[in-house]
């Protein structure tokens, strides 16, 4: 790779980490060119990218950007993911990936708001439910104590109209 190959490598990575929602840091080893063909496939229709880079190049274009300090993790064979959209999707895609190819790749760390997350801290983001479905449980817990306030306003309205059938059915009995 020419140096201005690579000058321009950091700085398309650079761009891509601090747009990125979320960062995963992966060990593929043990995929071959089929597998990791289907893993960028998969993680693409989660709204992430995988991308494959030299571990020094990464940390060339992450030493001028915010974020914390990885070199630990940029050891061996690294992976990384970009995660646009959420941080629990391309988690699960990339999990779900690993039961079907050997648990392969395995999760290093991962960056979630300039906040360093373990394996294990993104093995639980992987479990969390699908946004959609945590956005209609947050509607339905919303909308409970409204549909509850609108069945007692209706209970009490049933109540009054009855007293007024009752003081009709009195009046019209007393020949008022």
């Amino acid at each position: 790779m020419k140096r201005s190959d690579k000058e321009a490598f950091v700085a398309e990575f650079r761009e891509r980490a601090t747009g990125s929602l979320v960062m995963y840091l992966t060990d593929f080893t043990g995929l071959d060119v089929k597998s990791m063909t289907a893993l960028r496939q998969k993680l693409r229709e989660s709204g992430a990218e995988y991308v494959v880079a030299k571990n020094r190049l990464v940390r060339l274009a992450l030493e001028q950007t915010d974020m914390p300090d990885l070199s630990d993790a940029l050891q061996g064979p690294t992976g990384v993911v970009f995660g646009f959209e959420d941080a629990v999707t391309p988690a699960k895609a990339l999990t779900e990936f690993a039961k079907d190819h050997g648990d392969r790749p395995v999760f290093k760390l991962g960056v979630l708001e300039n906040k360093v997350l373990d394996a294990a801290q993104i093995d639980r983001l992987a479990k969390l439910p699908p946004k959609e479905q945590l956005l209609a449980e947050l509607a339905g817990a919303m909308q409970a104590p409204l549909a509850a306030l609108a069945g007692a306003l209706e209970g009490k309205l049933q109540e009054m109209a009855g007293l007024l059938d009752a003081y009709k059915a009195k009046k019209q009995e007393a020949g008022e």
